[in-house]
């Protein structure tokens, strides 16, 4: 069983604009909302793919029930942590030349609700995975993604850690099974420009010597590069296509990578499935759906830089 925790969900409302204009009225050309947080976006894509997954966190409030309704509507299996107070947060997708967000904060978790979701990772068995992704509200404790591996780390568990920063860099010795950052995401974690081939090698290498099993550093319009647990070092580059909205393709391509390592043991056709995923999900007003991650992943191009 895949299990994703989302620590902060949302609901995401997206609006689409000709041009954003700055302190006028702006009237937008459509509207739509989504359920949000990665964690949950990857359980949409994985469910998509056919893989059978649960969904955990925390929801709260009117627009925690919403989250809870449209992930039952979907079929998937999901294990939230209803909080006392709050409301889960709105975030807005504000899309016209260029993509601007304006994310909320969410509630405040009680160390006793805390307890409730450890408790609950506590009982996952050998050979599950965890995917632990996004980032944290800020009445969690720094630490938090570490002492879930840690609490698991008994246990024949696959982890993977979707997230940045000190939150990312705290995992590492945890061995994680697989990694997502950006270049941007990588750049900042060892505080050095990545300008070249031979920089990302360098940044993805010492990510595996960290402890990270599987490195995937995202690249955007040209693709990923994944340094995979065989040795091997791949690259797939993305299709060409209509670009609707980047929200949720890295979460997708975390997916496509879940659903193509359980099925082949591959990482290569791991990385070219989730690349797949992730140009779905950036070509689609939404997430990915089956049909066109099988028409892009006839049309990708993988490349096994070292094996």
């Amino acid at each position: 069983m895949v299990y994703t925790l989302t620590m902060n969900p949302s609901v995401d409302y997206v609006v689409r604009l000709d041009k954003l204009k700055e302190g006028l009225t702006n009237r937008s050309l459509s509207e739509e909302y989504y359920i949000g947080g990665k964690g949950i976006n990857v359980s949409f894509v994985l469910a998509e793919l056919g893989v059978k997954c649960t969904a955990l966190g925390f929801t709260a409030g009117f627009t925690g029930e919403e989250i809870e309704k449209r992930i039952l509507d979907s079929g998937i299996d999901s294990e939230f942590i209803r909080l006392k107070e709050g409301a889960s947060r709105i975030n807005i997708k504000l899309c016209s030349c260029d993509e601007t967000e304006i994310n909320g904060r969410g509630p405040v978790i009680s160390d006793d609700e805390l307890s409730r979701l450890m408790r609950r990772i506590e009982k996952l068995r050998d050979g599950d995975t965890l995917v632990l992704a996004g980032s944290i509200p800020d009445s969690v404790p720094d630490d938090i993604y570490e002492r879930i591996l840690q609490s698991v780390s008994n246990k024949n568990i696959r982890t993977i850690v979707d997230a940045s920063g000190e939150l990312l860099r705290r995992c590492l010795s945890m061995k994680p099974f697989l990694i997502k950052p950006n270049k941007q995401e990588v750049s900042e974690l060892f505080c050095r420009e990545i300008n070249s081939d031979e920089d990302i090698r360098d940044c993805g290498e010492a990510l595996k010597n960290l402890g990270a099993q599987n490195v995937i550093i995202s690249l955007g319009g040209d693709g990923a590069v994944l340094f995979g647990d065989d040795g091997g070092v791949y690259h797939c580059g993305t299709v060409k296509g209509i670009t609707e909205s980047t929200v949720g393709a890295g979460d997708s391509m975390v997916a496509g990578f879940i659903a193509g390592y359980d099925k082949t043991g591959d990482p290569g056709y791991a990385l070219k499935l989730g690349t797949a995923c992730g140009n779905a999900t950036a070509f689609s007003k939404g997430l990915a759906k089956k049909e066109m991650i099988q028409k892009i992943i006839k049309c990708s191009d993988l490349k096994i830089v070292k094996g």
